[in-house]
């Protein structure tokens, strides 16, 4: 793994723990992280750049993935 996907697991898992091996389904996953990490870093580069405080767009980054809700019971 390069810097920019050193925060992907090496293994993804389901709810039981069995880890999860279909090919389509891990490369749309990485794909939609990619594109995440992408905005997101737009996003603080914006900030800072709009005189934002580095540490605190960090924090509500942090707090707006911490407030995603599970989609599926």
């Amino acid at each position: 793994m390069n810097d920019q996907t050193s925060y992907l697991p090496d293994v993804w898992r389901g709810p039981d723990g069995e880890p999860v091996s279909c090919v389509d389904k891990l490369n749309l996953l990485v794909e939609n992280l990619e594109e995440l990490r992408e905005m997101a870093q737009e996003a603080l580069e914006d900030a800072v750049v709009m005189g934002c405080d580095e540490d605190q767009t960090r924090k509500v980054l942090n707090d707006l993935v911490a407030s995603l809700e599970k989609p599926f019971a």
